[in-house]
């Protein structure tokens, strides 16, 4: 893989859960304390460097072979659980991610908390839900940077790609003070899942000890089968789906 399209997959992946982190912490800062989700964000943040910083050396120190079986394992993993529910979503048999219905549900959740602070934390139901949506989408990210990175020896460009795709997404985010539903995340994620799962078979085969025709090209070629069984499955599911269902994916299918 080159260091080009490391960054791209890594970036990509990396935005979706900074998306998803986003809205958490808006939801608690707009309707409740800005100063404690801020908090709470620093926290998370603090408690995702650290063990990153703690697992990514370590990691650098696995047999190459080893890493890429175990890693590719994981990715296949992680990747068909995203393509799955993204493919059910596209063709119609799942409902869409919607990022401003998960704000809305968030925010009246956190209007109807009773307040109470602790310490030096005034709201602690803010401080504790950024904390948490942090460091649950903060994992993937570190997840995904940490497995790309060093399968390629490349950790530092993988963290750069995740600290990128954090800091778009945080930027466009300040700036609307909403979340980002006109992002396609559903797109995103059907591109992310095709890839993940790719990258999870190549490395994977590698590491039990395959050899791919062609060396890292050969991503390319298991990459768009992956991706033309994915929108076979689509289009297939889509005649399966009610006409009612169908209607509305179609409508609001980006990639269609």
């Amino acid at each position: 893989m080159s260091s080009g399209a490391l960054f791209v997959a890594v970036f990509l992946a990396c935005a979706v859960e900074a998306v998803e982190a986003l809205t958490i912490v808006l939801a608690a800062g707009t309707s409740r304390d800005w100063r404690s989700a801020l908090t709470g964000v620093a926290a998370g943040v603090t408690v995702l460097v650290v063990l990153v910083a703690s697992l990514g050396p370590a990691l650098t120190l696995l047999p190459l072979d080893w890493l890429r079986l175990v890693v590719g394992g994981l990715l296949l993993i992680f990747g068909l659980q995203w393509l799955r529910k993204a493919v059910l979503r596209a063709s119609g048999l799942k409902a869409r991610h919607d990022e401003d219905a998960v704000y809305a549900t968030e925010v009246a959740a956190a209007q109807a908390a009773p307040a109470a602070g602790r310490g030096i934390v005034r709201d602690w139901y803010s401080c504790t839900l950024s904390f948490k949506g942090v460091v649950l989408e903060g994992l993937e990210v570190a997840f995904i940077a940490l497995t790309f990175g060093t399968n390629q020896r490349d950790i530092p460009l993988a963290v750069l790609a995740a600290l990128a795709a954090i800091g778009v997404v945080t930027v466009a985010g300040a700036a609307a003070r909403a979340p980002l539903a006109r992002v396609p995340e559903n797109t995103m994620k059907l591109i992310v899942g095709m890839m993940l799962t790719s990258f999870g078979v190549f490395w994977g085969a590698e590491g039990a000890g395959a050899q791919w025709p062609g060396g890292d090209a050969a991503t390319l070629g298991v990459t768009a089968a992956i991706a033309l069984f994915a929108l076979a499955l689509i289009a297939g599911l889509r005649r399966m789906a009610p006409r009612g269902w169908a209607a509305n994916s179609s409508a609001e299918a980006g990639w269609a």
